[in-house]
């Protein structure tokens, strides 16, 4: 939450790069330590742990995850490699509205 009023105290400063940085830091690490932290004592404790994603949403999420890395790997995304993330937005979104 300090992250997020921060945020939006240099958005109201017009420090865009400032505002963004702050906003989408916390939400990553937020999920990138949370889900593995949660996973890792599933395991521990012998507890199964359900995404609750069906597989077409699944198979959407590995989708999503090797086209960012081969974006990240980059060091530069091309319109090409933006274009694809649309295309996997977009057809989540249409999944998401008829099933």
């Amino acid at each position: 939450m300090p992250e997020t009023l921060a945020a939006l105290r240099a958005a109201r400063r017009n420090e865009i790069q400032t505002s963004l940085n702050l906003a989408l830091g916390s939400a990553l690490a937020t999920i990138g330590l949370t889900i593995p932290a949660v996973g890792v004592v599933a395991i521990a404790m012998g507890i199964t742990l359900d995404l609750g994603l069906p597989a077409k949403e699944i198979v959407l999420l590995a989708l999503t995850l090797l086209v960012s890395a081969i974006t990240v790997i980059g060091g530069q995304a091309t319109v090409m490699q933006g274009t694809v993330h649309l295309v996997l937005f977009a057809a989540f979104l249409f999944l998401a509205i008829v099933p």
